[in-house]
């Protein structure tokens, strides 16, 4: 339980007359509460150029910080979710 999975998704619905583009990032991270197994989700909103590297540094600057919290937190490109709602 030492992995924290993300995925980046593109958010259509919003309309910007510049350059930008919007998306999200999205975290999923499991717990266990005595024998329950929990999944939590996290999202954050992000705004980008075209053609940036922003993914790529917003995952870079996560796993420091969680090498920095734990040495143990390992950042994992994936989704979770629905193998959880499957097992679940």
């Amino acid at each position: 339980m030492n992995e924290i999975f993300y995925e980046f998704k593109e958010i259509k619905d919003q309309v910007n007359l510049s350059s930008k583009g919007f998306g999200e990032i999205v975290l999923h991270f499991l717990a266990k509460v005595s024998d329950t197994l929990i999944l939590y989700e996290t999202k954050q909103n992000i705004t980008k150029a075209q053609n940036s590297r922003i993914d790529e540094e917003i995952t870079q600057k996560l796993q420091n910080i969680f090498l920095g919290v734990n040495s143990e937190l390992r950042l994992v490109k994936g989704k979770i979710r629905e193998i959880f709602l499957s097992y679940s």
